[in-house]
């Protein structure tokens, strides 16, 4: 098996990429019982949460990773936690957002989908 810091990096590289290009290619790493806390708020199942995605109210998006950690999350799965924060750049503003994002990876066959995945913005004080 790979190195877990080499999945997880190979994850959110596509991760932020299909988000950045075509945020509706996501649905397909979401299963029925996948759950994203997105700003506090709850969706359950790949195509809620792909809606939610897909509407979020704007065009152009880039996501600029600070930081990636990553842990195995079961002794008895090969599945991980994936810490990430970073700069969101919404429609080429010139003042990005700090985001933070973890997800859970549950392996599937020879590749992984996200059980949880919470989203939330840095608001500085």
């Amino acid at each position: 098996m790979a190195d877990i810091n080499t999945i997880a990096k190979q994850f959110t590289d596509f991760y932020y990429s299909t988000f950045d290009t075509n945020r509706g290619n996501l649905q397909s790493l979401y299963r029925e019982h996948s759950m994203l806390t997105w700003e506090g708020q709850q969706l359950l199942g790949a195509a809620n949460i792909a809606e939610k995605l897909t509407s979020l109210p704007f065009d152009k998006v880039l996501h600029k990773i600070t930081t990636l950690d990553a842990q195995p999350s079961s002794l008895s799965v090969a599945s991980m936690i994936v810490s990430v924060t970073g700069l969101l750049v919404v429609e080429d503003n010139q003042n990005p957002l700090q985001f933070s994002q973890v997800f859970q990876l549950i392996p599937d066959g020879d590749s992984y989908y996200v059980f949880n995945d919470i989203f939330r913005l840095n608001y500085g004080a």
